[in-house]
C-alpha cells in the first residue's frame, strides 16, 4: 500500500504550469516538522517535494501561497535518471491525490511570516477536488430541504469565505 499524508507549510509560492499535451500541474515543496527536538536545539524540518495534476494543482495555485500551511494525502512517487556528467540520479516526491486546509485564512495571514522566514534560507533549491472547497462551492439556495431564509447570500469575490 503506498499512502502519505503530509501537514507542512510551503516554501515557495506554487506557479502553475502546463505539460506538452496541455495538462495543468504544479511542482512545489513543504516543510514539515519532525516531532522530536533535542533539547537546547531549534526543531528541525524536512523538505518534501510535491506535483499536482489538473483540478488539484488549479486549487493550490489559486488559494496557497508560500508560508500557508497545506494537508496532502497522496502516493509516493521514484525515479531515475542519468545526468550531464552520467552519474545515476534519483528522485522522490508525493504525488498529491488530494489537498485541504490547514487553517483559515486570518490565521495564515497573521502567522505565516514568522514560519517562513525559519525555512527561508534552508529550502535550496488528479482529479480529486476538496469536499470542503465543493461545499463552500455550493449556494444556499440548492438544499433540498428546509427552509432557505436562514441563508445569508455572500459576494462572489473568488474568495472564500474564512
Amino acid at each position: 500500500m503506498n499512502n502519505v499524508s503530509l501537514i507542512g507549510r510551503l516554501t515557495a509560492d506554487p506557479e502553475l504550469k502546463h505539460s506538452q499535451s496541455g495538462i495543468a500541474f504544479v511542482r512545489f515543496s513543504i516543510a514539515v516538522d519532525r516531532n522530536f527536538v533535542k533539547q537546547g536545539e531549534e526543531r528541525q524540518a524536512d523538505f518534501i517535494n510535491i506535483v499536482a495534476w489538473r483540478q488539484t494543482a488549479e486549487f493550490v495555485c489559486k488559494y496557497f501561497g508560500k508560508g500557508n500551511r497545506i494537508a496532502i494525502t497522496g502516493q509516493i512517487r521514484t525515479g531515475s535518471y542519468t545526468d550531464k556528467d552520467g552519474n545515476k540520479r534519483y528522485t522522490f516526491e508525493v504525488q498529491a491525490d488530494n489537498v485541504e486546509f490547514c487553517e483559515s485564512k486570518r490565521d495564515s495571514n497573521n502567522n505565516s511570516g514568522g514560519y517562513q522566514n525559519n525555512y527561508q534560507n534552508s529550502y535550496s533549491d488528479s482529479y480529486h477536488q476538496q469536499p470542503s472547497h465543493q461545499e463552500a462551492a455550493t449556494p444556499a439556495n440548492t438544499y433540498s430541504s428546509g427552509d432557505t431564509g436562514d441563508f445569508v447570500d455572500m459576494p462572489d469575490d473568488e474568495d472564500l469565505p474564512f
